[in-house]
């Protein structure tokens, strides 16, 4: 069985990723794309569904690991009876090749060792055919090679690669898995070794570019490398999490694929790599958007594949158990054909925030927002499917609407601040028509509260972007009411759930609290004037990271368990974004007040 979320580690080359347990077994990875058929899946079943393991044989009396400073490099440090030993696990970062290194030195007196190999191609579905080599075996399914090579012998036993070692003091013992297509030979030998140190020069180079000098630069750190690690870097994309299946709830029905590009992330994700001095990353990510939303403004997804591709069904894995035996895993995911009118904000947020940091767009993409601009004058009365992809009606989801008064506003913008052509009175006066609508109709009259929809009484967590997007400012009655709303309503244990239950019909079942919407909460306290809350919330927030620093996208405060995809994409953004806020509301580097011009703290 798989172990807790919480209990991995990620290693990736910006390409592809692998979560590696505490165990020393590596129990996810898709070669050679994020999005390809794993070829470890015992996440989502058990070592049956495809594993790699190098351990210790014997009893473990202590393990500690950690990340090499400013890198993805991992060292597991293990004391045995026997000894002790190092395991050393990254992907090396070269273009036009897929390799996972895993090197074990001996630190202290001699320890016997394990390496357990089951390589099950199609996520857990096919078994290979293996032969051997002179320097390892080649396992081949279809179009998928994996080559192993080692100085260690090797054994075929059960549909599996074996072998048992020993690693005495200043001894190593080095294995490196190799993807390939099957009809092409193997790419050279790698010396692991040096491909370890290069790996850690590639990634502290890329650490060294950060010019992020707030408070919490620790945390900060971890979650830039994460982020870069979710990127993909042949086209900019950056995926929501590099997993599929982990459980939103305990009961089932809440396991979906994010191995995806969703829109939403664009503002938050641009927002994280320009405050860090990540201009390239920022820009890349802003012209994988731009390819992604040409065409017709009607044909828009909130989330695209890694390339751009559109076509992203949704279907079951019927031979996997899931992750702890919850299920059913999805393939895919159905909400690219939803209907968001959020996006279109997002989008002219991002352009907008790119403006502002003087990385100016080309000029045909003004066009195409002028384009977005007249479908979505027609369009944005209309119900939609919100923000969280609820598979139930569509609504007239309240922050859709703010989101479409973002994108009126943020034109207007381009026109008076960065002399944009446009007709500025009639895009002024539908920004003011939506601001005025939300506030008549997304607003309970009795609480004072803005509401997940129009005439509704539930809450929805993401009504705390309502004075970080700069529709009103912090002070207002309506956005103070909100944020005790959220406080009293929709927080378990401090952290906050992105709505009530019993707001939404979609047959799934109760999830955990999210970990983004709870940053966005220290967000709402900091512009609040209550900063010792704030910094206790996201302190708080910190603590919930596992041992490597990584966060998934739910936490389960009652089990004290993280839930979901992991790690994810969109919680570290947030993390950095909070980190900055907290810092500039206290005066430190870039100091800011957020108002009506876009997102708290961002540049001016």
């Amino acid at each position: 069985m798989a172990l807790p979320i919480e209990d991995y580690a990620l290693i990736g080359n910006t390409r592809s990723a692998a979560l590696v347990g505490r165990d020393g077994s590596i129990d996810w990875l898709c070669l050679p794309r994020f999005d390809s058929p794993a070829c470890f899946c015992g996440l989502l079943g058990d070592s049956d569904h495809g594993r790699w393991l190098v351990a210790p044989r014997g009893e473990i009396r202590r393990s500690t690991r950690r990340y090499r400073d400013g890198t993805l490099v991992l060292d597991t440090e293990i004391e045995t009876d026997g000894g002790r030993v190092r395991i050393t696990d990254c992907m090396p970062h070269w273009e036009g090749r897929s390799d996972l290194v895993r090197v074990v030195q001996g630190l202290e007196g001699a320890v016997r060792m394990r390496m357990e190999l089951s390589i099950r191609f199609d996520y857990g579905a096919v078994v290979p055919w293996v032969q051997s080599t002179d320097g390892g075996i080649i396992a081949t399914a279809g179009p998928d090679s994996l080559e192993l090579r080692t100085q260690v012998p090797l054994k075929g036993e059960d549909y599996q690669t074996l072998c048992d070692f020993e690693v005495a003091e200043g001894q190593f013992a080095s294995f490196v898995l190799t993807h390939f297509p099957s009809e092409q030979c193997p790419p050279l030998p790698i010396d692991p070794l040096a491909a370890c140190e290069a790996t850690q020069g590639w990634w502290r180079e890329w650490s060294r570019r950060s010019t992020y000098r707030g408070d919490y630069a620790e945390a900060v750190e971890r979650s830039l490398l994460t982020l870069k690690a979710l990127t993909y870097s042949p086209t900019g994309g950056i995926v929501a999490a590099p997993t599929m299946g982990l459980p939103e709830s305990w009961d089932g029905g809440r396991s979906f694929d994010f191995r995806y590009c969703w829109l939403r992330d664009a503002t938050f994700t641009l927002y994280a790599f320009l405050i860090s001095g990540y201009v390239d990353e920022a820009c890349q990510w802003r012209e994988w958007l731009l390819r992604v939303a040409a065409g017709r403004p009607q044909d828009l997804q909130i989330l695209y594949g890694l390339a751009g591709e559109r076509r992203l069904s949704e279907g079951a894995l019927d031979w996997l158990p899931g992750y702890q035996g919850i299920g059913p895993v999805l393939i895919g995911n159905a909400a690219h054909s939803q209907h968001q009118l959020d996006v279109y904000g997002e989008i002219f947020d991002a352009l907008h925030l790119t403006r502002r940091a003087e990385v100016e767009p080309a000029e045909e993409v003004w066009e195409l927002q002028r384009t977005l601009l007249e479908f979505l004058e027609s369009k944005w009365p209309e119900p939609d499917d919100g923000i969280w992809e609820m598979r139930g009606p569509r609504r007239q989801f309240t922050h859709s609407k703010v989101m479409a008064w973002v994108a009126f506003d943020r034109a207007v913008k381009a026109v008076e601040r960065f002399g944009r052509s446009g007709p500025v009175e009639r895009w002024a006066a539908i920004r003011d028509r939506i601001h005025a609508e939300v506030c008549e109709r997304g607003v309970d009259p009795e609480r004072g509260n803005f509401v997940q929809e129009y005439g509704g009484k539930a809450l929805d967590a993401s009504l705390l972007l309502v004075p970080l997007v700069g529709f009103l400012p912090p002070g207002d009655a309506r956005v103070r009411a909100t944020l005790e709303a959220v406080e009293r309503e929709l927080t378990r244990d401090g952290l906050v759930l992105r709505y009530s239950q019993d707001a939404v019909d979609d047959g799934l079942n109760q999830e955990g609290t999210f970990l983004p919407c709870s940053f966005w909460l220290v967000d709402n306290l900091a512009m609040a004037g209550r900063e010792q809350e704030a910094r206790r919330l996201f302190e708080r927030l910190l603590d919930l990271r596992n041992d490597v620093g990584l966060l998934s996208e739910e936490y389960d405060p009652e089990r004290g368990r993280m839930m979901g995809n992991f790690p994810l994409a969109f919680t570290h953004v947030a993390l950095i974004n909070s980190a900055r806020n907290l810092t500039r509301r206290a005066g430190g580097p870039g100091e800011h007040r957020a108002g009506d011009d876009g997102r708290c703290g961002c540049p001016e």
